[in-house]
């Protein structure tokens, strides 16, 4: 056997090896994961009944527990207004009242003191999921309670986002990471067979062109995470709730709902006239349940809504918040 031939017999051997290779690997990129192999529901979880879940979303303006965190520094936080006790009893008559499945509330101090918040004062309501991604070094976070099991959170607090089209007077560009802390996305699943994305937000406040251009910053970075999450699965439901500080014809939140960009864009089902802030004489709209296309069709009912007069309104928050009202199912 002559040493050429033995080459070619070599080379022959490699080369189906690596077709071999090449088709296993593409017959698994074809395979979606199988994520109920990896996040599965507590062992004695049983999903609540009914067709349809209800989630509720608001800004409750500087809410903190009785607590000082000494690593924040600020004269609120470390000395909570004395008006506190009866702001937290309005909150809970509320929040029983509204008896919500997913509860998003911003401004709020945490997820610890949230979850405290239910197991001392609502324990029959069953939340048993909390969640957050706190800032370092501020008291107003995002934080999420839910009844049904939750999946994966992802934070964008790490991240830094350009001020698109700012300059500064002094000629500059600008970026900014301290607010992207606000806003977060998680996997929830409300029965075993339909779940979705939850974004929770806060977006900047203010007006002026460079508060606009930090907005503007904030959805570019999410309208890229929404289509890295659609790439991964073009059917996902999608929800963002929260405080946009944006006015619902402003070009933030045309980011969104005019779909620039997006491979899934999301609708705003409340009439431009809807408002909720300030709330005790709602002027502007600032407050938003908003659904991606494919999650439409399950959109049973969303509103502002009002718990007590606008007088006790007011002491609770300057915000109205907003309940959303869902299916448990895909509807085409």
């Amino acid at each position: 056997m002559t040493r050429n031939f033995i080459r070619l017999i070599l080379i022959c051997a490699v080369t189906f090896s690596c077709i071999e290779v090449v088709k296993e690997s593409e017959s698994l990129k074809d395979e979606p994961f199988d994520w109920n192999s990896v996040i599965v529901t507590p062992h004695d979880y049983d999903y609540p009944k009914g067709p349809t879940f209800k989630l509720l979303s608001w800004n409750v303006e500087h809410f903190i527990d009785p607590y000082d965190d000494p690593y924040i520094d600020n004269d609120r936080e470390n000395s909570p207004p004395d008006n506190m006790p009866l702001r937290r009893k309005l909150l809970i008559d509320a929040l029983k009242e509204a008896d919500a499945d997913i509860v998003v509330l911003q401004e709020f101090e945490s997820a610890k003191y949230l979850k405290k918040l239910a197991q001392d004062s609502f324990p029959d309501m069953e939340y048993q999921f909390f969640a957050d991604i706190p800032s370092h070094n501020w008291y107003m976070n995002v934080v999420v309670m839910s009844r049904f099991p939750m999946g994966i959170i992802r934070g964008y607090g790490s991240a830094t986002t350009p001020l698109p089209e700012y300059v500064s007077d002094e000629g500059k560009k600008e970026t900014q990471n301290h607010i992207n802390t606000r806003m977060w996305s998680i996997d929830v699943y409300p029965s075993e067979d339909y779940s979705f994305v939850l974004t929770g937000l806060h977006l900047k406040a203010g007006r002026g062109n460079r508060n606009i251009a930090m907005r503007k910053g904030q959805m570019n970075l999410l309208t890229a995470q929404f289509n890295r999450m659609l790439a991964e699965d073009p059917n996902k439901n999608m929800i963002v709730a929260g405080d946009l500080n944006s006015t619902p014809t402003s070009e933030e939140i045309g980011l969104l709902v005019k779909n620039n960009g997006l491979k899934n864009g999301f609708i705003d089902p409340l009439d431009t006239t809807v408002y909720t802030h300030p709330s005790n004489k709602p002027g502007r709209r600032l407050d938003y349940i908003l659904v991606n296309e494919n999650m439409d069709p399950e959109v049973k009912d969303i509103r502002v809504e009002y718990f007590f007069s606008p007088d006790t309104m007011r002491i609770i928050s300057d915000h109205l918040p907003l309940t959303g009202v869902f299916r448990k199912s895909e509807v085409d």
